[in-house]
């Protein structure tokens, strides 16, 4: 029996669960989980950023993956195949303290991570697109920052309440799960229901063209993998940052949720600056406020200020990354739903080749430093550059 349709209002609720399970916790809980397992296992600064490095090779693998045309199956099939994995991937964090085992089940939940996103967002994006209502993509994306406000509420409570390393990421992965569960439901194999007149039908696609077919899409995915580098490295230690610094210690149970608070409505807000200003310089004005977060987090012992800069890393990061999807989409839109799917996977993966770069640069740098201060300096500057290179 065809599955029901769904109005389109569910089809994005159901992407946003699907984002906050698969990069609000899959992805990002390791961030306020990490100073739990430093202390744990007196892990040094080198290894953790070895492990956040891991999942971004396995996210740039993902993405590689997720850009061939040969693959079988269905985009939902491989979203939903993402998100059991984030789920189980998680749960098994708690089950060693091997590094070698950490790298490898971190580099499996990037690959989940980046499937369910490639194939979550080509699928909901060209279905909220058919049905009229591509404002609904902003529904989407905040899931990143609702996940990113849930894990930060749940690892708090736990840790409240006694929980170790261990049962923190047990939780994260039951919460993936129960997530995934919902969007199920809400991402039916059929098609969304549209009110009111059929939608029009567009004539034949052009032939498909390549993501590297033009100095704007070349600056575009040069861009975004430097923004990747720009933000990951104050997204994976912001909580050891604060941890590490007495000054700041105070900050350490809401900087993450006000990271999430922040970005959850932050694609809408984004959105609306692109139609004023345009995609592109929407891109480059939120990077350069991010760069800003970012050396303010790295260079201020005030509390207020820690969180400012939190504030502006959570406002921007999501936002961005929707902007980047959104102008490759743009920019290949005519040329036929494979070739869409192909440039946001080839987007996806310079930003994971960026984000495989900034853990492991910034845990080399604290190893000569001590601290994250001139890592976090230098992704404030890569974040610089790219606002350069997209409105050039």
């Amino acid at each position: 029996m065809p599955a029901t349709p769904r109005p389109p209002v569910a089809l994005a609720f159901g992407g946003l669960l699907s984002l906050a399970a698969a990069m609000g916790i899959g992805r990002f809980v390791y961030t306020p989980i990490l100073p739990f397992m430093t202390a744990g296992l007196s892990m040094p600064p080198d290894d953790a950023g070895l492990i956040a490095s891991a999942n971004f090779l396995g996210y740039l693998a993902g993405a590689l993956a997720g850009a061939s045309r040969s693959l079988p199956g269905n985009p939902r099939m491989w979203f939903l195949g993402g998100l059991i994995a984030s789920a189980l991937t998680s749960a098994a964090m708690a089950l060693t303290t091997a590094l070698p085992l950490f790298l490898l089940i971190r580099f499996a939940s990037g690959v989940a991570s980046a499937f369910a996103l490639v194939f979550s967002t080509s699928l909901i994006l060209e279905r909220l697109t058919a049905a009229g209502r591509g404002g609904l993509s902003a529904l989407h994306f905040a899931g990143v920052g609702c996940g990113i406000a849930f894990s930060a509420v749940l690892v708090a409570l736990l840790a409240h309440l006694g929980a170790d390393w261990r049962m923190l990421w047990l939780a994260s992965g039951a919460a993936t799960l129960c997530f995934l569960l919902v969007a199920a439901v809400l991402v039916p194999a059929g098609p969304v229901s549209v009110p009111g007149p059929a939608p029009v039908q567009t004539s034949p696609a052009a032939p498909q063209s390549s993501p590297f077919g033009s100095a704007s899409r070349m600056r575009l995915i040069l861009a975004y993998g430097l923004f990747g580098f720009g933000y990951v490295i104050t997204a994976t230690f912001i909580n050891t940052i604060a941890r590490a610094d007495p000054a700041l210690q105070s900050t350490e149970a809401y900087v993450w949720l006000t990271v999430g608070l922040s970005a959850a409505p932050s694609v809408y807000v984004w959105n609306r600056v692109a139609l004023r200003l345009g995609t592109r310089k929407g891109f480059a004005l939120a990077c350069i406020l991010e760069a800003a977060g970012v050396a303010l987090t790295a260079i201020t012992a005030a509390p207020a200020l820690f969180l400012i800069g939190a504030a502006l890393l959570g406002a921007t990061f999501v936002g961005i990354t929707a902007l980047g999807l959104m102008e490759a989409r743009r920019e290949v839109s005519g040329d036929g739903p494979a070739a869409v799917r192909q440039m946001l996977a080839v987007l996806t993966a310079s930003f994971g080749v960026g984000q495989m770069a900034g853990p492991w640069v910034a845990g080399q740098m604290h190893h000569m430093t001590g601290s994250f201060t001139a890592s976090s300096l230098a992704a404030a500057a890569a974040l610089v550059v790219a606002a350069a290179l997209v409105v050039r």
